[in-house]
Order: structure tokens, then C-alpha cells, then sequence
């Protein structure tokens, strides 16, 4: 008999969709939108007292400072900006954390901030440098074989590899942009064939039908997706069959 696998899910939540009751109690750690796309006191407070209540991980969400587009379009801003933004989120949701007597335990920088970073040298250094000050206690989620990944190792920042359930992946292992209509994966059978494949094999299948590496220590189920709900109750029932537990 195979020795269970333990993994973590993760959600993007505090972004106004209104659904995490109903989610956090299927998933093992989450991040919060802290002001950049979305997000002030009251949705972090709201939120951050309901991770507590279902013992799920807190992280924090920062993004461009761009609430008009979600946060999901680049920006033209200088790096001083971005990294005194990035800054003012993280202290948006540590001090409310801290009034909680909760802890941050990872950071997952959100939608086109999170691409660019994986690609960009200069954009990555900016964001190292906004989160310096936490790296000591906390992850930072990052794609695999990515930018970002390079420039946290460099500066002793611990790190999970994050992989996506419900998106779709080109043959470069960057994300298929949202503006085509299979970026988004709503089947929960095709999720739980994706996660099951990256957990036990290490691989995705882009879009192009190819099987590539992929390493991966949490998998995201965004909290927006349409069906986010539906895909992760399916996840709880059909995983363990496969041998791999949330938790």
C-alpha cells in the first residue's frame, strides 16, 4: 500500500467574490488581497479571522496598485513606487495580524506583478527588496525554474514552488493568458487530472499537449475561478482515491 501524500492548496481570497466561507474550510493555506487590486482593513480583518477559525496558512497578496484592472495588467510606474506599495500592503495585513494574534506565513505576489517577476530581472529585484523585511519568517510562493526563484534564492528568502490547478500552461511553462478562453480550467475532473499529474508525476500537459517538469510544493485554486467551489469539494472526495490528502 502507498504511503499517503500530503499537499497544500492554496486560494487567493479577500478579493470580493464573498466565498470563503464556504472555501477555507477545503483548503490548507491562503492568500490575502492587501490593498493592491483589492482589499482593505475589513476584508482583511473578515478574512484573516476566518483562516484562523478553519486553521488554514495566512499569506499576503500584493499586487500593482491597480484596483480599476484587478491588478492584472502591467503598469507603468517607477521601482520606487512599486516597492513602496508592495510595502504598504504587507503592513496593511501584518499589523492586522498581528492584532489577531495571527502570523504571516508566506507571501504570493498576485496576476501581472506575479508574471512579470517571473520573467523580469529588475521587476524580481524590486520585489525582493519590498519584502526583505519578512524573508526571515516567511515563504515566498513562486513559479518553478522562474526569475523570481533565481533572485530568492540569491537572498536566502525560503521558497514553495507553486503550481496552478485551474489554469492551463503553455509550452514555457507561463501561464495561457486570460484573454484566451482556455486559460481558465472550470471542469473539476480536469483539475483533479492536473493536480493528481503534477503530484505524482511532476509534469503538466500544456496546451500544445506536451508533458513537461514542473516541481511544485502548493497548487493554486483561485478563488475567483467560476466553479472554485464545486472544483474543491470534488478535490476533497477524489484525491484521497489517488493517495494525496489536503493538509
Amino acid at each position: 500500500m502507498k504511503d499517503t501524500v500530503y499537499i497544500d492548496i492554496n486560494c487567493d481570497v479577500g478579493e470580493g467574490v464573498g466565498n470563503e466561507r464556504e472555501l477555507l474550510p477545503l483548503i490548507s493555506s491562503c492568500s490575502i488581497a492587501c490593498g493592491g487590486h483589492f482589499g482593505d482593513k475589513d476584508t482583511m480583518r473578515e478574512t484573516v479571522r476566518l483562516a484562523i477559525r478553519h486553521k488554514v496558512l495566512i499569506g499576503a497578496h500584493p499586487s500593482y496598485p491597480d484596483k480599476e484592472n484587478f491588478g492584472r495588467l502591467s503598469m507603468d510606474i517607477t521601482t520606487d513606487e512599486l516597492t513602496k506599495s508592495i510595502k504598504k500592503q504587507l503592513v496593511a495585513l501584518t499589523s492586522i495580524l498581528q492584532e489577531e494574534n495571527a502570523v504571516l506565513h508566506h507571501i504570493k505576489p498576485h496576476g501581472a506583478l506575479y508574471n512579470l517577476i517571473s520573467v523580469d530581472e529588475n521587476a524580481a529585484k524590486c520585489f525582493i527588496e519590498a519584502i526583505k523585511k519578512y524573508s526571515e519568517n516567511v515563504f515566498l510562493y513562486v513559479p518553478y525554474n522562474s526569475v523570481i526563484e533565481k533572485e530568492a534564492l540569491k537572498n536566502n528568502i525560503n521558497i514553495k514552488y507553486e503550481a496552478f490547478a485551474d489554469r492551463s500552461y503553455n509550452n514555457d511553462l507561463t501561464l495561457v493568458s486570460r484573454s484566451f478562453s482556455n486559460a481558465v480550467i472550470t471542469s473539476p475532473n480536469l483539475v483533479l487530472e492536473q493536480i493528481s499529474t503534477l503530484v505524482l508525476e511532476g509534469k503538466v500537459n500544456t496546451v500544445s499537449h506536451l508533458e513537461k517538469e514542473l516541481k511544485a510544493n502548493t497548487f493554486c485554486i483561485h478563488g475567483d475561478n467560476s466553479n472554485s467551489l464545486e472544483i474543491l469539494k470534488y478535490l476533497k472526495t477524489e484525491l484521497p482515491k489517488k493517495g494525496i490528502t489536503i493538509g
